[in-house]
């Protein structure tokens, strides 16, 4: 297997990932302020809710850099 090849699969892999994640988000964020919440009061991120948040940045990154890698190669 060539090098693009493994960087087209990783870079798939990794997008389907950081749209799940962002989904994850969105949904726990709407979730308040469609009952009525109050989506302008500021909360720290706790929990499942923070390492969800970390993991996206991560995936991000990966996916720029595989991206980047992917052009350069």
């Amino acid at each position: 297997m060539n090098i693009e090849l493994i960087l087209n699969i990783a870079q798939m892999i990794l997008a389907v990932l950081l749209i799940a994640a962002i989904m994850i988000q969105a949904s726990g964020a709407g979730l308040g302020a469609a009952f009525g919440g109050g989506g302008n009061v500021y909360r720290t991120k706790r929990g499942a809710e923070k390492k969800i948040f970390q993991l996206t940045i991560l995936f991000a990154i990966l996916f720029f850099g595989i991206g980047l890698a992917n052009v350069l190669i």
